[in-house]
């Protein structure tokens, strides 16, 4: 069969989805671009010999080639991997006192030798989108960290490794008994997926990519606990302030060197790059490699415009339970779940916000009084969850109007503002509840949105039209307002604390409710374990699901609505939605209905296999996160500072593709080929700070028409210090920085 035809069927399959005529090419497909995606756990051996034979397009979790070079067919993505720790033990007589210990840690990490890790004394690192505010101190943390172990030999000290690389790095040497001192290799992504959530698509707090709050999840500290709750309690309304709050932290936290970080390891996750076989378009994340949304929502095979059909490869078996309040929760489980649904934003893989997904910030309304909140705005009760009006008198620090983009979920019903109402609903009477409706793990993951959400308001259903030719489609659009009690300088990280979203039809989050209270199962592992049932899992358990699908018919007959959504929905709608769920269910043999971009179509104890749900009513498509395939660097070329200002040269990346490969090519800001790629946003950011080391002024600013970037030296003393970095496209993590002193 020629390609040619090959690509002629793939067209008709798509479009025939849609009520698409002949002779109108579609310029937008819904989903993303492969057809279907295979998941399939196995050895690491095993995987680098099916890379090398074209029959698995990337690894996701581990390195099967680590500490060899790539064949040439395949390519690396690099993300960073772990963090190198030194625990010192303060309950020794020799390291009871700061000094003796930050001593110690000197001592140790210098001696510290071999391959695989990057020394670096600073819990911030190049890969975190915040590294350029802590320059400055990391310049300081390097000087004050000495090339050899100096006078003082590491011999006398008692150093016992954690692990095969800590083992490395100390020479081998191993120490039982008492110990000094501990080295052991603690996981980034490890720290990330324990403060991210199952629920709502995978919800997290704004922090969860900084520097900063991995310092504190390394080593909270009794005496850093005021600024770490200042800062994850609303505190730092400005730029400025938050800054200066941030870094104190990250001092305060190195000052006793009871934990002291002595650098990182890199990731590298293997994908097949052969020049037909191979997949292209991969976005990866700076902390989390391919383990992140943005990878299922880029990645593409290379003999395929669209469509085609993904293997992926995975180290371990998914053993964590399936369900879609608090399971999926294991890696395998989260790369399935991170296509099984769509959070409404998820982090910006290189920058410091967050990317819109299912909802669009429409406006975003700041005070430093307060703001009125409508008596009519509703706000659901801990504990039940019942939505209720606020009353008069209420206040917030923010108000959000989002736009919520609803779609059909895979049983053909479709997203109305009730679901997302009941998403919330849902956090407050679990996350608040007692007895068999309380779930540490819900009330963890619910507690920021439930302490900072003041109110929400539906406003009203807006409908979008596309037209192609004769071809029209609709969606309908929610606006919805959401007040908080406090608010953050960055809006995209404000947007993530409590959106109108779950992916997850009401009726889907109803019968899981009322299988938990009847002790069927519950929603997380810890649940599980303290009240003695299941780990739900909706899927793979068939004595679960069995009682699922009766559970369901029971509901289906009674046309059930929950209190929360007591005259909210008609009996009429109920009964629709749950003949929906019912007949999905006997087609799929399972309840897993989302309104994600893929739909669990089979498993096996090794893994799954998800098909994608290309139903036009799904408002994204093939192409709408290929800006984060290829991040873009710049660099400061030159800096003159002058009495009132700081002119700045730079250069900056731009693509240049032939066929289906691609380079870059970094040119000055200002030329005109950089001029004419008006898709590249490229801004110099700058951290500003005094002679006392505290941050007076930070910002981002735009070049000029010759491409020159301007800073003024207004308010700023002589002495201080800027910290400069050239953003492409939002580049943040891993983007040079530069050092200039202001006399």
């Amino acid at each position: 069969m020629s390609r040619s035809f090959v690509v002629i069927l793939l067209v008709t399959a798509i479009v025939g989805v849609g009520p698409v005529r002949a002779g109108h090419e579609m310029p937008f497909y819904p989903s993303y671009y492969p057809q279907e995606i295979t998941v399939e756990a196995m050895p690491a051996t095993v995987a680098a010999a099916r890379l090398e034979k074209n029959t698995v397009h990337t690894f996701v979790g581990s390195d099967p080639f680590a500490g060899r070079a790539l064949p040439p067919t395949l390519a690396g993505v690099e993300s960073l991997g772990s963090y190198i720790v030194v625990t010192l033990n303060a309950k020794t007589a020799a390291l009871a006192t700061a000094e003796a210990r930050c001593a110690a840690a000197r001592v140790i990490i210098a001696g510290l030798k071999g391959a695989g890790w990057r020394p670096h004394p600073y819990p911030v690192t190049p890969y975190h989108p915040d590294h350029l505010a802590h320059v400055d101190l990391i310049d300081a943390a390097v000087k004050a960290q000495p090339r050899t172990p100096g006078a003082r030999a590491m011999s006398p000290l008692h150093v016992r490794p954690v692990g095969a690389l800590a083992e490395r790095l100390l020479g081998g040497r191993r120490s039982t008994g008492v110990w000094d001192a501990l080295v052991e290799e603690v996981s980034v992504r490890a720290l990330v997926r324990a403060h991210t959530a199952t629920l709502n698509g995978g919800s997290a707090p704004p922090w969860i990519r900084e520097g900063w709050f991995h310092a504190w999840l390394l080593h909270p500290t009794p005496s850093s606990q005021d600024l770490a709750q200042r800062l994850m309690g609303g505190g730092g309304e400005d730029t400025v302030e938050r800054l200066n709050l941030e870094r104190a932290l990250v001092s305060r936290i190195r000052g006793g060197c009871e934990r002291v970080v002595a650098g990182y390891t890199v990731r590298r996750e293997v994908l097949n790059n052969d020049y037909s076989a191979g997949v292209e378009n991969v976005a990866g994340d700076s902390l989390t490699g391919l383990d992140a949304a943005v990878f299922l929502r880029t990645v593409k095979l290379k003999d395929f415009p669209w469509n085609g059909w993904l293997t992926i490869g995975v180290p371990e078996r998914p053993t964590a339970a399936w369900n879609p309040i608090a399971g999926f929760t294991d890696a395998t489980g989260r790369l399935l779940w991170s296509g099984l649904s769509d959070g409404a934003l998820f982090p910006e893989p290189y920058g410091g916000g967050f990317a819109e997904n299912r909802v669009r910030l429409a406006t975003t309304e700041t005070q430093t009084g307060n703001l009125a909140v409508p008596v009519d705005a509703i706000v659901p009760e801990a504990g039940t969850g019942t939505l209720r009006e606020v009353g008069p008198g209420k206040t917030a620090r923010a108000k959000l109007t989002y736009r919520v983009l609803g779609s059909a979920y895979h049983d053909g019903s479709r997203m109305t503002a009730t679901d997302a109402l009941y998403g919330l609903a849902f956090a407050f009477r679990w996350g608040g509840g007692r007895g068999r409706e309380e779930d540490a793990e819900i009330r963890r993951a619910t507690a920021l949105m439930r302490e900072w959400l003041v109110g929400a308001r539906v406003l009203r259903v807006e409908t979008d039209v596309l037209r192609f030719g004769d071809v029209t489609m609709t969606y309908d659009v929610p606006i919805v307002e959401i007040y908080l009690a406090h608010t953050l300088p960055d809006a995209s990280s404000l947007a993530v604390v409590s959106p109108p979203w779950t992916p997850l039809p009401w009726p889907v989050v109803a019968l899981l409710e009322e299988a938990v209270t009847r002790g069927v199962g519950a929603f997380s592992a810890q649940a599980a374990k303290r009240r003695g049932v299941p780990w739900l899992d909706v899927v793979r358990d068939v004595k679960t699901r069995d009682r699922l699908l009766a559970l369901l018919a029971e509901l289906e007959r009674q046309a059930f609505v929950p209190a929360a959504l007591a005259g909210r929905v008609t009996p009429a709608d109920a009964r629709e939605r749950w003949a929906r769920l019912q007949q999905f269910a006997a087609d799929h043999h399972h309840v897993l209905v989302t309104s994600g971009p893929y739909v669990l179509h089979a498993w096996s104890p090794s893994g799954a296999v998800l098909r994608v749900f290309r139903d036009f009513s799904y408002p994204l498509g093939v192409g709408s996160f290929d800006r984060y395939a290829v991040p873009l660097h710049g660099a400061v070329v030159r800096a003159d500072v002058k009495a009132d200002r700081i002119e700045i040269q730079a250069e900056a990346e731009r693509v240049e593709r032939f066929g289906r490969e691609h380079r870059l090519v970094r040119e000055p800001v200002g030329s005109p080929s950089v001029q004419k790629d008006r898709g590249a946003v490229i801004v110099c950011r700058y951290v500003i700070v005094g002679p006392d080391g505290a941050v007076v002024r930070a910002g981002a600013t735009g070049a000029t028409s010759s491409g020159l970037f301007v800073i003024g030296r207004e308010g700023v003393s002589p002495g201080s210090t800027a910290l400069l970095q050239i953003a492409v496209d939002g580049t943040q993590a891993t983007a040079a920085t530069r050092t200039v002193s202001l006399p």
